[in-house]
């Protein structure tokens, strides 16, 4: 199933998102901060996805976005990038079965090219594994950048003969690497930034932010619920007046 945007219908206000997408930043601050090699934030850093995707089962939300690997990350130490592979390769390996018995639905996107065979034929296993399930959509962004993301999105068209002209947002939307999902209702970034390091730069125009200095191994389930809190205070126009949403005008 394709989603158009969110930013079409105004959600009722209180409503639990239902779908969040999040930056899980501060495992190597985390752990030197404990005078530890940054190894063992990214080890925890795997602890706390498990805890936040129970968290989100618990509550009802639908999708979950995470972070994991950007496009830039290739620049950082060699030794750390393989280690992050073989995290990755590990963390397929233990949490893939749970996430079936659990009825949870894993996707992994991004320019998976890069990524040596056996890791590319772990996640095409995972995905055809949980493909049918429906209680929770986690997709992994790994290797993932918001601009290639539109690139990627427009050489699809074009290459299908699609005069560049002639290109709408919905075509486009439709050929985006997350077209399966909704455009997230709520992003959060742990680890003090504030910034979206490109990260589903389409989808994320409307969405809600919510920052926290919280590094991302720290992250709970009470740490979601002060973000969900924050989403809920708002007030969602999409562009609409307070006085339109009060008298019940989409236009």
């Amino acid at each position: 199933m394709n989603y158009s945007s969110s930013t079409k219908t105004v959600p009722d206000a209180g409503l639990m998102p239902k779908h969040i997408a999040i930056i899980m930043d501060g495992n190597g601050r985390w752990a030197t901060k404990r005078f530890l090699p940054r190894v063992a934030g990214h080890v925890k850093g795997v602890d706390a996805v498990r805890g936040i995707v129970e968290a989100c089962i618990k509550r009802d939300i639908q999708f979950l976005t995470l972070f994991a690997f950007s496009s830039e990350n290739w620049r950082r130490p060699a030794d750390e990038v393989s280690l992050l592979m073989r995290l990755f390769v590990t963390a397929l390996e233990k949490e893939v079965k749970k996430m079936h018995d659990n009825n949870i639905r894993l996707k992994i996107v991004g320019d998976l090219s890069r990524f040596d065979l056996a890791l590319q034929d772990a996640i095409q296993k995972a995905e055809e594994l949980t493909a049918a399930n429906t209680r929770l959509t986690v997709t992994i962004c790994a290797n993932y950048g918001g601009r290639w993301d539109i690139v990627q999105a427009v050489n699809k068209l074009t290459s299908n003969g699609q005069a560049a002209s002639d290109i709408t947002e919905e075509m486009l939307e439709s050929q985006l690497s997350m077209a399966y999902a909704p455009e997230p209702d709520l992003f959060i970034r742990t680890g003090g930034e504030t910034r979206i390091s490109n990260f589903l730069l389409w989808q994320l125009a409307y969405t809600e932010l919510f920052f926290t200095d919280t590094f991302w191994p720290d992250f709970n389930g009470k740490s979601l619920d002060e973000a969900i809190a924050s989403y809920q205070s708002r007030e969602r126009r999409f562009g609409r007046t307070s006085a339109q949403l009060a008298e019940g005008t989409e236009a």
